[in-house]
């Protein structure tokens, strides 16, 4: 029997590997404009609007795919996102708090009377912070399978941290290709001391995956599997050497090329990501339920296949749309 002919099969699947791709998308474009706002007060004023003015373009994009991504999960695992939810209620709406608030301080802070914009400055910083720490946690409580219990909590806060770490280094790595001067060299420094929270958490999600679950121990150390997996921690160890060499030796001769710390940090996360979609599969909810499991009727997803066609080359047409017209050096964000 060909079970990738049986709808039932594929088209979980499917909506598995969009809604992912989603995530994926959504914490490489959005980590980075949330790292920005974390590394807010370690800027000076003037470098403030600068900053705002890398991610001015971007950062509303950026979100559609965090939209995208909980909308997929609604429609197409139903089940899966009740219990997501339910589990997260109140990281979730601490991630929507902050959310909001960094929207309204972005609006704010340009049209605000001088004495007021540091407190859209601040507005926009706890906004990022918010929504980075509430993001990490909620990683953390799903990695250990949505359990609230005192070693998963506080196992959730480390990783609320080290998440917000690795978005501040992202962050810093897009200001070092948006920017010249003084503040690039600053940003290089942030970028310096943000790669080792990036690593150690990206360490410690790694030691902890395998100890929730011994499904997830055998894919990782079992033969063949363990020779399957071996070139996501080669390949994310090169990609960290060449961050650091590379930060080691900017500004680079050629700014042309200031793109590539981001890009590498970009990559890095993929790999992460990737690991962590191989530790999970099949299951959408940790350990409880699969993507069959979840998944709605055939009928159903087939439908909601069609629209997914048509929205997701709009949003991904919208997006590249956005990088290309901003393309290159930022220069001063204005609405007058």
């Amino acid at each position: 029997m060909n079970t990738f002919g049986d709808p039932t099969i594929w088209l979980p699947f499917v909506f598995a590997g969009l809604m992912g791709l989603s995530i994926l998308i959504y914490v490489v474009l959005d980590g980075f404009d949330l790292g920005v706002g974390v590394l807010f007060p370690f800027a000076e004023e003037d470098e403030k609007d600068m900053m705002i003015a890398t991610i001015g373009p971007f950062w509303d994009a950026n979100e559609t795919w965090l939209v995208l991504a909980v909308g997929l999960l609604l429609v197409a695992f139903p089940a899966a996102h009740g219990a997501i939810l339910t589990a997260l209620y109140l990281p979730v709406a601490i991630m929507l708090v902050g959310l909001i608030l960094r929207g309204v301080a972005f609006e704010f802070r340009a049209k605000a009377p001088a004495p007021h914009k540091r407190l859209w400055n601040n507005a926009f910083f706890a906004g990022s912070l918010m929504t980075s720490l509430s993001q990490g946690f909620m990683l953390g409580m799903y990695i250990m399978g949505l359990e609230w219990t005192l070693v998963n909590a506080a196992f959730s806060l480390l990783t609320a941290v080290f998440l917000t770490v690795g978005y501040s280094f992202i962050g810093a790595t897009w200001v070092i290709h948006k920017t010249d001067g003084a503040l690039q060299a600053k940003s290089v420094d942030w970028a310096k001391g943000g790669i080792w929270g990036l690593v150690l958490g990206i360490g410690l999600v790694s030691m902890a995956t395998p100890l929730v679950s011994t499904r997830i121990f055998d894919k990782w150390f079992s033969w063949p599997e363990a020779l399957l997996l071996s070139p996501l921690p080669i390949l994310s160890a090169l990609l960290v050497f060449a961050l650091w060499w590379m930060l080691r030796r900017m500004p680079f001769t050629h700014d042309r090329v200031s793109w590539l710390p981001f890009a590498a940090a970009s990559s890095l996360w993929v790999m992460a990501f990737i690991g962590m979609a191989y530790s999970f599969y099949p299951y959408v909810v940790p350990e409880q339920l699969t993507i069959y499991e979840a998944a709605s009727a055939p009928e159903s997803l087939f439908i909601i296949l069609i629209g997914t066609l048509f929205v997701l080359p709009t949003i991904l047409a919208y997006t590249v749309l956005a990088y290309t017209v901003f393309r290159g050096k930022a220069t001063e964000l204005r609405y007058d």
